[in-house]
């Protein structure tokens, strides 16, 4: 399985959006530092994610949540008590 997945920083309050195929993993690695893109931000909370068999159904996925405005937003709407 593949996972997108979406994470708050406890620390500014960001949302995250990555992809990966070993979720927890993923997650530890975020939470201690050892992803260059979020180890300012640490800790992290797991907020959401969703599963998919096929890895470039993943990507193409967190490409569109990643590049087009109206998807995240449409997803924080839909979200909006779990990603508090």
């Amino acid at each position: 399985m593949y996972y997108l997945y979406v994470l708050k920083s406890l620390k500014d309050g960001k949302l995250y959006i990555g992809s990966t195929s070993d979720l927890r993993r993923r997650l530890s690695g975020h939470n201690e530092g050892k992803v260059q893109s979020t180890k300012t931000r640490t800790p992290f909370k797991l907020k959401y994610y969703e599963a998919y068999s096929a890895e470039k159904d993943t990507r193409r996925r967190e490409a569109a949540l990643k590049k087009d405005g109206r998807v995240p937003a449409q997803l924080k709407k839909r979200l909006s008590e779990s990603l508090q």
